[in-house]
């Protein structure tokens, strides 16, 4: 249905710019989103895994200290704690906590996340991520 409308999204076009304006004043605001271009708030207890002072996507590092807190920054919460004891509380997508997600396409930061999803370029591993995979398995 919003086939047609694909045309308008091309990168660095006016439909980006504005898709990447309201993703900053909206997810932005509410979630402290970094503008990762490949958003995982859904299945990360909506808390954006990008504010982890080491960038992890896949849950936390190995110094989580007893508190729950970073071991970078004291004084804040690990990201990974917040994200699971929020999954807990989310009844649709809260089992998706335990899904590993390929690992961040850095070219994609800065660009609109929501036009990534529909245009399917979110779900495409960054390249050199496929002849990996295959190397690894059994």
């Amino acid at each position: 249905m919003l086939q047609p409308f694909r045309r308008w999204l091309k990168p660095g076009g006016w439909a980006e710019k504005f898709f990447i304006r309201a993703e900053k004043m909206s997810k932005g605001a509410i979630f402290d989103c970094r503008m990762c271009g490949q958003c995982v708030l859904h299945s990360t207890g909506m808390t954006c895994p990008m504010t982890c002072p080491k960038n992890l996507r896949n849950g936390p590092c190995g110094g989580v200290r007893a508190n729950g807190h970073c071991e970078v920054i004291p004084e804040m919460r690990c990201v990974w704690v917040e994200a699971y004891e929020r999954s807990l509380q989310m009844p649709v997508y809260g089992k998706d906590m335990h899904h590993i997600v390929p690992p961040l396409n850095r070219r994609l930061e800065g660009t609109s996340a929501w036009i990534n999803d529909f245009t399917g370029v979110a779900q495409r591993p960054p390249a050199g991520w496929n002849a990996w995979l295959e190397v690894k398995q059994p």
